[in-house]
């Protein structure tokens, strides 16, 4: 039998799907598919599901289970109750607290962190974890939801940001390239906070810090040298590759259309960095981190490739539908999108149970 600590572990990292699958519904009914509306509240919450419902769960229960405190997993459940809160109630009301709550209790748990160990990265992830907590107050506050959003993404970026400035240690890195790196942070956090007051000023600084992040991590990544590897690690830095030159693109898109807040520019400029990028950096850590969490094992296989081309390729469609305003294409491009993150899903489902029955049989004796 589990312990019921791993069964809630389990159980918790099971709860990540149905968020994931229930986001991208509302999402596809957004974009304009005329499909049933399971719940209204599921194409008004779409952007909240898939940030803090799936990723910030995500990203919370890896720091939980690295740490392994009790207390460090309350933003992981916090965060999951909130969004299944936001499934089944208006976005208003306890989904978006229990959320904020979350997010805030990430903070705490970073702030440990830092205080354990200060280090760049950890810094930079811990502003990442404020960048949320901050997104999620102001839009329980009442500020636009586009503002919140803002707040929201550079909670994925930083974090990503500071892990692989983690991994870059190895290289060395001389001061001069570390302060870039602190600029580029700091042009980031400085289009957030001009926001604010004044979006569209706000947004293009923003997409600066974006393009120039991505600049800085194309040039000083480990993942320059491990593409020339083989296997897992070849693909691991294939996907960080990819996802460095669609933060750039999103970045770009930023600094073109400043200020929107609805409508293609906007889907133009979210789903670059939240497609293009964090989900190619998921779509490369997943076989590291589904073993650090479920103590499974995912085995390589080139079938992983799939999805990256074609979550890239989905996006290009996507993207082109927003700027030539042509919304068949931009819908396609979401369906498809959806269709590439679920095969991943499934892909990865296969491999693991591939791993498991590999290790089953080894243990066999004879």
């Amino acid at each position: 039998m589990m312990p019921r600590p791993v069964l809630g572990l389990v159980g918790l990292v099971a709860l990540i799907p149905l968020i994931l699958v229930a986001a991208l519904w509302g999402g596809l009914i957004r974009i304009g598919w005329p499909w049933p509306v399971l719940s209204p509240t599921l194409i008004i919450s779409h952007g909240a599901l898939m940030i803090a419902g799936v990723l910030g769960t995500l990203i919370s229960l890896e720091r939980a289970v690295a740490l392994k405190a009790a207390w460090t997993f309350a933003p992981p459940v916090l965060s999951g109750l909130g969004a299944v809160a936001m499934i089944l109630r208006a976005t208003d009301g306890p989904g978006l607290v229990l959320i904020t709550l979350g997010s805030l209790a990430l903070v705490g748990v970073f702030a440990t962190i830092v205080h354990q160990h200060r280090a760049p990265y950890t810094v930079t992830m811990a502003l990442g974890a404020v960048a949320w907590a901050i997104g999620n107050v102001l839009w329980l506050v009442g500020q636009p939801l586009s503002v919140a959003v803002l707040w929201w993404v550079a909670f994925l970026v930083l974090t990503i940001a500071g892990e692989r400035l983690e991994l870059s240690r190895v290289l060395r890195l001389t001061p001069a390239r570390t302060r870039a790196f602190g600029l580029t942070i700091a042009v980031l956090l400085a289009g957030l906070v001009v926001a604010v007051l004044a979006f569209d000023l706000g947004m293009r600084l923003t997409g600066l810090g974006y393009v120039l992040l991505a600049a800085w991590l194309g040039l000083n990544d480990i993942a320059r040298r491990t593409i020339k590897g083989a296997g897992l690690t070849r693909y691991i830095a294939a996907c960080l590759l990819v996802g460095y030159a669609w933060l750039g693109v999103g970045g770009l898109f930023a600094l073109v259309y400043g200020g929107v807040r609805s409508g293609p520019p906007y889907d133009a400029i979210l789903h670059s960095i939240l497609l293009g990028f964090v989900f190619s950096m998921i779509l490369g850590h997943a076989p590291i981190i589904a073993p650090a969490l479920l103590r499974i094992a995912i085995p390589y296989d080139r079938s992983l490739y799939a999805p990256l081309v074609l979550l890239s390729l989905s996006l290009v469609v996507r993207l082109a539908g927003d700027v030539l305003e042509a919304s068949d294409l931009r819908r396609w491009g979401g369906l498809l999108n959806a269709l590439v993150l679920l095969l991943f899903l499934g892909n990865l489902i296969r491999l693991a149970r591939r791993g498991t029955v590999k290790r089953e049989a080894l243990k066999r004796p004879g």
